[in-house]
């Protein structure tokens, strides 16, 4: 999938991607619907601040804005530096010190490919017993998860847990555009997994179901964000928290740790 080359087409493709009218995003945006028509035709060439309020409406990537500014002759705006870069030692110190408090319990942090940053000792352990070659930089995590050489084998409910994870790629697919994402969700569609049952109407959520030497591992899992990045490398950041969905497990993680 290739970028559209003109603001105008770049607008037009995200307002669609949103399923809004021109009508709509225009109220949204407090412009006339003729000159976002003229925008999106390109006969009319929008302001820089003009550029940045239409992708602000249409919750944009901070990468993508930056995209948009560039094809309307435009500087950046968003800073776009490696994790490692000084600048942003503070965010580095936040995700080591969440993930550490977060132990015996599992965390890992990933990018907007699902690529490990880093993970805490338990967020390590989920991953024992994966092959070599999954294990090489850069790890995806949806890869060592699915993968009949990954955790696969040891996933309880992998059907169930596929499904989810499915669910959740798309839906970034979606947010995003990210032609990666796209190639990804096929690859792993493509690994094998029995069908997935019924929903349980009693559940609450999906939850991750492991085997382990200790016994049977059950965990919930809730992602953390960044609530106001204004660095490309912070908005795409994602911190995983797996949280144990009864006392079993609870207790054998202490006891690992222990």
């Amino acid at each position: 999938m290739s970028t559209p080359s003109s603001i105008g087409e770049q607008l037009r493709g995200w307002r669609q991607r949103r399923r809004l009218s021109q009508l709509d995003l225009a109220l949204d945006a407090e412009i006339s619907t003729r000159h976002l028509s003229f925008v999106e035709t390109g006969r009319a060439q929008p302001s820089r601040d003009m550029i940045l309020r239409l992708a602000a409406e249409l919750e944009v990537p901070l990468r993508d804005r930056n995209a948009m500014l560039l094809a309307a002759g435009f500087a950046p705006v968003f800073a776009d530096r490696s994790l490692d870069d000084q600048s942003l030692s503070v965010a580095r110190a936040a995700i080591k010190t969440l993930l550490s408090a977060h132990d015996p319990f599992p965390a890992l942090a990933v990018d907007r490919h699902w690529t490990l940053v880093t993970a805490n000792r338990a967020g390590a352990a989920l991953m024992q017993g994966v092959a070599a070659h999954l294990l090489e930089p850069p790890i995806n995590v949806l890869r060592v998860s699915l993968h009949p050489e990954g955790a696969a084998p040891r996933i309880e409910n992998l059907a169930e847990w596929k499904a989810h994870l499915l669910h959740r790629l798309r839906k970034q697919f979606e947010a995003s555009a990210d032609p990666y994402l796209l190639e990804l969700m096929e690859e792993l569609r493509g690994y094998p997994a029995p069908p997935p049952p019924a929903p349980d109407p009693a559940a609450i959520a999906v939850p991750l179901v492991v085997s382990s030497p200790r016994g049977t591992m059950s965990f919930l899992s809730t992602t953390m964000l960044f609530g106001s990045p204004l660095d490309v490398t912070l908005s795409e950041l994602a911190i995983e928290l797996f949280l144990p969905a009864d006392d079993a497990t609870v207790q054998r993680l202490r006891a690992a740790r222990s």
